[in-house]
Order: C-alpha cells, then sequence, then structure tokens
C-alpha cells in the first residue's frame, strides 16, 4: 500500500503524458510548447475528443457548437439567487452546472465545456453588482468570456492569451480531479456527474485552489530589490513559497514557460503594468536560488500556478475566480478521461487495508 496512490498505475491512458523527470507534457501525441504555438481551445477540445464519441467534429464545427450552446445556457444564470451569490466564485459555478443533464453523449459534452464559459462571467459581475452580458455565438470561447468578463471586446494579445492558458491547463495525466471523474465516469453516472466529482476536487487548495496566494506574495514583496529578504524570511518562519515545487515535475513545470510567454505580448503593448512582470521575475529568481540554498536535496522549480497568477490578473479575472477559470480549461480534459473510461474501463473499485481494532472474543 502506498499512501496517496505514489506511483500505482491506476489506468492506461492515450490522453496525455506528464514526464516529471524531463520536465514534458504531451497531449495526444503533441508536445506542449507545439500545442500552445498552434492552437486554440477549439483545437485542443478537438484533438482530446477525437474518437471519444460517435460524432467527429473539427475545431471549427465545435466553435460553432460551443456558440450555441453558450447562448441557451445564458438562461440558467437567473437561478443565480442571493445565496448561490454568497460562495465562493467556484462554488455557486459548480451549482449551476448541477443544472445540466447528465448524460453521455457529444451534446451533453458541448454543454459541459460552455457552461462555466458562461456561468463564471456572470456570477462574478453579479456579485460585484453589475448585469450579466449575453454571450456572442459568433465568437471564439477565449473571446466571448473576455467580453462578458468586462463588458468590451478584448484585444488580440488578451484572447491569445486566455487561449494559451486553457490550452496549457487543459489534461495533465491522472491528477486528483481527473481520477474523480474517471471514477464517477466508471460508474456510468453520467458526463456532468463526472464533472462534478471533478470540481469538488479542484477546489481544494493542495490542487487548484492554489494560484492566487502568488499574487499575495508579489504584493507583500512590494519591489524587486525587496525579493530576497522577504522570501528568506518567509522560509525562516516555515512558510511555503508559492509557485514552486510539484509533485510529479523534478525539473521546471514545462506549462510555466508557456505561460511566461504567452504574457509577455500583452505587457510589450502596453495592456498592463510591465513593471508587475519585472517583479515576478526578480521574485522567480530569487527564489530559485534560496530555494537551492535552503532545500539542495528537493527539486524546488517554478511551477503552473505562479506565471497563471499574473496571467490570469492580467487579463482582468479576480483572484477568487481563478480555480473557476482553470475549471473552464479543464472540463474538456475531464470530460475526456470519463468517456475513455466508459469505453474502455470497468468499475474502479480499489481495496483496502483494515488496520483497526480486532472484535474480542467473549
Amino acid at each position: 500500500m502506498k499512501s496517496g496512490l505514489e506511483d500505482i498505475v491506476a489506468a492506461e491512458t492515450k490522453l496525455s503524458d506528464v514526464d516529471g523527470t524531463a520536465g514534458r507534457l504531451i497531449i495526444r501525441g503533441v508536445s506542449l510548447d507545439d500545442l500552445v504555438a498552434t492552437s486554440r481551445f477549439e483545437d485542443v477540445a478537438a484533438l482530446l475528443l477525437d474518437g471519444l464519441f460517435e460524432e467527429h467534429s473539427d475545431a471549427a464545427s465545435i466553435r460553432a457548437q460551443l456558440g450555441v450552446a453558450r447562448v441557451e445556457l445564458f438562461t440558467h444564470v437567473k437561478a443565480a439567487d442571493a445565496v448561490l451569490l454568497a460562495l465562493p466564485p467556484v462554488e455557486a459555478m459548480r451549482a449551476l452546472l448541477a443544472r445540466i443533464e447528465d448524460g453521455e453523449n457529444f451534446a451533453t459534452a458541448i454543454r459541459l465545456m460552455a457552461a462555466p464559459a458562461v456561468f463564471l462571467p456572470a456570477l462574478l459581475r453579479l456579485q460585484k453588482g453589475e448585469k450579466p452580458i449575453k454571450p456572442d455565438a459568433s465568437l471564439s470561447q477565449s473571446a466571448d468570456i473576455l467580453r462578458m468578463l468586462t463588458g468590451k471586446a478584448p484585444t488580440p494579445q488578451q484572447t491569445a492569451g486566455l487561449d494559451a492558458y486553457l490550452v496549457t491547463i487543459s489534461d495533465h495525466g491522472l491528477n486528483a480531479s481527473t481520477f474523480a471523474s474517471r471514477v464517477i465516469a466508471s460508474t456510468h453516472a453520467g458526463l456532468t456527474s463526472s464533472v462534478l466529482a471533478a470540481i469538488s476536487a479542484l477546489k481544494g487548495p493542495l490542487h487548484g485552489g492554489a494560484p492566487g496566494p502568488v499574487l499575495d506574495m508579489l504584493d507583500a514583496v512590494g519591489e524587486p530589490a525587496n525579493a530576497r529578504a522577504w522570501l528568506s524570511q518567509a522560509l525562516d518562519h516555515g512558510e511555503r513559497l508559492m509557485g514552486f515545487g510539484h509533485r510529479i515535475y523534478r525539473v521546471r513545470d514545462p506549462r510555466a514557460d508557456a505561460l511566461k510567454m504567452a504574457l509577455r505580448p500583452i505587457f510589450e503593448s502596453g495592456q498592463a503594468d510591465a513593471g508587475r512582470i519585472a517583479l515576478a521575475e526578480a521574485i522567480e529568481a530569487a527564489a530559485l536560488a534560496l530555494l537551492k540554498e535552503r532545500k539542495p536535496d528537493r527539486p524546488l522549480e517554478t511551477n503552473v500556478e505562479y506565471y497563471t497568477a499574473l496571467l490570469l490578473d492580467a487579463l482582468g479575472f479576480p483572484r477568487n475566480a481563478f480555480t473557476g477559470v482553470f475549471a473552464i480549461g479543464r472540463t474538456v480534459g475531464w470530460i475526456a478521461h470519463a468517456r475513455e473510461q466508459m469505453l474502455d474501463g470497468r468499475l474502479i473499485r480499489p481495496q483496502s487495508r483494515y488496520v483497526g481494532p480486532l472484535p474480542k472474543a467473549a
């Protein structure tokens, strides 16, 4: 028995391969670098879902179907009452997703991919006392998300930045939320149930709830010159440096570099404070040097959370919504794994080892 199922192979998949030693992520035979450079969200959705449903849909078809679904799903926003709006955004989004009928077909998959893209921006506006903005079916998923969030047409750099993020986090092996999705799918409960289970796992702070504190760290450091002293004090108090270290990667997380590259055009075009990325780079350099000095036996490199925080902040998402944005991108991966499990897998039923007290003889 290994705690946390460490190194236990629980599924065979054709969807993604995470090589933690080499720092490499492959999605359906395409390296992450190539995928981010050439793909939008709809492209990676077509790639991941290919062959998992009776329907064959290319990126253009998926874009059109997502647009129609976003408009149809907007009616569910009116169910967001005061109780729901008092919840954290990802929990409120999960509650609205539960309104989608369960099913195992492609139509359900489309609705589940479109739903968080509609619900999260609407909920964020409602929580600020603003009116939700109706989706525009003619736009891409990323462009429409940003338009519904801000009320303005996004720039090409902003749309490309969000596309890069959604592509980067679309799938990542058998992480906790994906495993939860596959467990539910193995019972044939339906895709909605699988996605709801996955979101419930994602919102835990040990999985998808960590990018926000990266910005808290940047705010606390304030200036590049303060980086080493502030980080040293944090380590002296036993605090974790947010955005560094990963359960799988023993080298730099390849997703960190992909998102850093996606950030550049936004800052260089003056659409965000250029000093922010300069501060982030100074903190990153100081943190990596200190971690190497303090913990030479532990491979602690920059992970996906670090530049996720900067990118989503630059795009206008509030910190408490970062986990919800993660769910928008990862839902397609959860659906692909759920379908793969339904088609090729068995009911997931591991054994447990009893270590409690034995009954006493009379």
